[in-house]
């Protein structure tokens, strides 16, 4: 009887340590699923956190991007003359372009200035740092170029 009961509870062992066998009865393929699903989830949350991280660093880096520009536009402002002769006025930006051109083809360096708080282009033929300077040039420029040129002072 002894030998029965060994023989019979190592069939047993046997037959339990199969994984067809578990498969087969269904006793842990529930938790196995579940257990996939939950694995599957944290997947996908740990997907959306590293797509959503790189996404808050491109934005960063975009608004640094964008603040190194707005600063270097003003610092080129600053650096501008900051007295202009002015030879035209254009409400239509192709105008202006048309007259900076037939300046710019006399040798002069002209460039369009965009008014704050207006629609208005001006047409610059020359800019300068000092106001003397300005002065005298925008007299020789009425005298000789254009009679009614004028100085422009960017603040």
């Amino acid at each position: 009887m002894r030998h029965l009961t060994a023989i019979f509870l190592i069939m047993i062992i046997a037959m339990a340590s199969s994984c067809k066998f578990f498969k087969e009865k269904k006793l842990f393929g529930k938790k196995d699923r579940m257990m996939a699903e939950w694995q599957a989830r944290q997947d996908s949350i740990r997907v959306a956190d590293s797509i959503k991280h790189v996404n808050d660093s491109l934005l960063v880096i975009e608004n640094v991007r964008l603040d190194s520009m707005r600063m270097a536009e003003e610092r080129q402002l600053e650096l501008e003359s900051r007295y202009n002769i002015i030879v035209g006025s254009f409400i239509t930006p192709e105008y202006a372009e048309a007259c900076a051109e037939d300046y710019r083809n006399r040798g002069y360096d002209a460039k369009i200035i965009q008014k704050e708080n207006s629609r208005f282009s001006l047409v610059s033929a020359e800019s300068h740092e000092s106001v003397r300077r300005a002065i005298s040039r925008v007299t020789q420029f009425q005298d000789t170029v254009e009679m009614e040129s004028w100085i422009y002072v960017r603040r």
